[in-house]
């Protein structure tokens, strides 16, 4: 190479008064465009974030940070952009969390959802013409900006063409590198144009610009000189840029690096020899900047991922709530308690991704409303049930009222103990009744059963004398041999239980210890004679209605009649209950468990009801 430049002419280029030898060069100045290009393709945009956390501020406190900011007549609206975003999503986060809690306390107060309407916030329309004001300002800064951009283009691109006009023209070197020179400073000078244009411009420019060089071969001399020049701008440059990997703002850091590049775009080439070495340096000292910066948004994006997942794990754990299964005000009230806790839990998770934020956030809501419109619904069909419980219970009060001074004994005593049974049928009262009412109907029976008391202390001798005929029969039951002959034995243990349906009362504090002594006695034997459960019950109703067909019980029968009939609809409520049930259940493997523990309740049920069912035909033909 050395050799073919030394054979080459010297050129001349005349320069006024003076002549400047030229020797030819072996090699041509080409700057890495390439490389430079693709490095700041790679640059990651800047993300705007607020110099000011204001997650804590009050809602009165941002709108007056709002105005701060106006008030403080910023370079660049540009420059407290994040500010103002950040101030307008922490102050209508705020107002929603308010009108949520409003919007519940409304609902849980028995409010409709379609007449619930937020207060209005006189701050909210402060903030409004604030941000307005706002918008306008950086609106017109924005279009300002863009035409500055559009002029700037303009400008280098006569500067271009300038330039191409250098490489065309004969003049000599002293005139046109003096004028290249002006070129390349006003270049410098011009500022931004638009993104779009940066890099055409950049890699037209550079090509002019080496092609000058190329061109007009410089001599040496100079040439070195520029070269060494820019060589230590450049080296000055990566200086800069691998401090910035101790800067501790990585956003600083990537903002200032964007600085630097852009100076390195605007100084000329180094030598050859100079041009991979300081090149490689800058690039690697901007890849650790780089890597900092996309490290620095990747935490940010799997942090808000892992909040994202924690936010659905307990969006799941409500919508895995059975609302069907809560019957009580207590179980209502203990998940109540538990909802609570979650949405507490929810507000120590930070942000999710911004396009799974708000959907998040809805279903999460969603999941809350459905729960706490379910208690609702609860609470108030319970509080509708108390108060039909209590004219229930206030109707018994006046019929055993009515009764208690009866001297009907035998006839009053059965209604009233119908009455108490009825008492124990029917629901809970509002808590305020409960003892009022109560009182009122133990009382009224009490005053009747303690005048009876007075008339029937006569009655106490027959019922030892029954007492001791009951005890007998136990015995005799217990004593009863099951022989071969089951039939035989089946028949005479009939005959025991029948002389025992024919004894009258005992005492009743020997009711209960009696009865149960006989019937742990009669099942004794049943089971050795292999009769199942519902046999001994169906033979038990036999035995009782015959009784009371034989002793002209009618009224005692129709009361019971009417108690069965109660049975039966209550159970085949039940079963329609549970088999409505099963269909929230069936679509879902989970729930195979509870499908078969409802299936079991609803056969065993439905086979009560079908005796039940038996029993009531029975009763009803007995009568024709």
């Amino acid at each position: 190479m050395q050799e073919q430049m030394n054979s080459q002419d010297n050129k001349e280029i005349s320069g006024g008064n003076n002549t400047i030898q030229t020797p030819a060069f072996d090699e041509n100045i080409e700057e890495k465009k390439d490389d430079i290009q693709t490095d700041l393709s790679e640059v990651d945009e800047v993300e705007d974030e607020p110099s000011v956390n204001y997650s804590e501020f009050t809602e009165g406190q941002l709108v007056e940070a709002a105005k701060e900011l106006m008030a403080s007549n910023p370079e660049t609206y540009a420059s407290i952009k994040g500010n103002m975003d950040a101030i307008k999503h922490n102050f209508y986060r705020k107002l929603k969390a308010k009108n949520d809690e409003l919007f519940q306390k409304f609902i849980e107060e028995g409010g409709k959802k379609e007449d619930f309407s937020a207060p209005v916030n006189p701050l909210e329309e402060e903030l409004r013409e604030i941000l307005t004001k706002y918008k306008e300002k950086r609106s017109s800064e924005l279009a300002r900006a863009e035409a500055e951009k559009q002029q700037c283009l303009a400008q280098k691109k006569q500067i271009l063409e300038n330039i191409k006009g250098l490489l065309e023209s004969d003049e000599d070197f002293g005139v046109k590198l003096p004028q290249l020179k002006k070129l390349q400073q006003e270049w410098k000078e011009v500022g931004p144009v638009p993104a779009s244009e940066v890099n055409s411009l950049w890699k037209t420019y550079q090509l002019y610009v080496e092609n000058f060089y190329d061109d007009l071969k410089i001599n040496n001399e100079l040439r070195d000189y520029d070269f060494r020049k820019n060589l230590e701008l450049k080296t000055a440059l990566c200086e800069q840029a691998e401090k910035l990997a101790e800067e501790k703002d990585v956003l600083v850091a990537f903002r200032k690096l964007q600085s630097l590049h852009d100076e390195w775009r605007e100084i000329g080439p180094v030598s050859r020899e100079s041009r991979e070495s300081i090149w490689t340096r800058f690039k690697e000292a901007s890849t650790v900047v780089n890597k900092r910066h996309h490290d620095h948004f990747d935490q940010l994006r799997s942090a808000e991922q892992e909040n994202l997942e924690k936010k659905k794990a307990l969006c799941e754990k409500l919508e895995s709530i059975d609302l069907t299964s809560f019957n009580t005000y207590k179980e209502w009230q203990d998940k109540s308690d538990e909802i609570i806790a979650v949405q507490e839990e929810w507000k120590t998770i930070g942000f999710a991704p911004k396009k799974e934020n708000v959907a998040i956030y809805e279903r999460f809501r969603t999941a809350c409303d459905n729960f706490f419109k379910a208690k609702n619904l609860f609470f108030k069909s319970a509080k509708e049930q108390l108060v039909t419980n209590l004219n229930k219970k206030i109707e018994l009060c006046e019929k055993a009222e009515a009764l208690k001074d009866s001297k009907e004994w035998k006839q009053t005593s059965d209604i009233l103990v119908q009455l108490q049974k009825d008492w124990k049928t029917i629901g809970p009262v509002p808590k305020k009744q409960s003892d009022v009412v109560w009182n009122r109907f133990v009382s009224a029976c009490d005053y009747f059963f303690q005048q009876k008391n007075l008339e029937t202390k006569s009655l106490k001798s027959e019922q030892e004398e029954n007492l001791k005929q009951k005890k007998s029969l136990v015995e005799q039951i217990k004593a009863l041999e099951i022989g071969e002959d089951s039939n035989k034995s089946y028949a005479e243990l009939k005959a025991l239980i029948a002389k025992w349906n024919e004894v009258g009362h005992v005492p009743f504090k020997d009711k209960d210890k009696l009865y149960k002594a006989y019937k742990a006695a009669i099942d004794e034997k049943f089971d050795k004679l292999n009769l199942d459960h519902a046999a001994r019950r169906m033979d038990a109703f036999k035995s009782n209605l015959q009784e009371m067909t034989e002793k002209g019980q009618q009224k005692l029968f129709f009361v019971e009649r009417k108690k069965l009939l109660r049975q039966y609809e209550t159970i085949d409520r039940e079963i329609a209950t549970y088999e409505n049930n099963i269909g929230f259940f069936s679509s879902s493997s989970k729930n195979s468990s509870m499908i078969k523990e409802l299936e079991n309740k609803i056969l065993k049920l439905k086979k009560e009801r079908d005796m039940l069912k038996e029993q009531i035909k029975m009763m009803e033909d007995s009568v024709e």
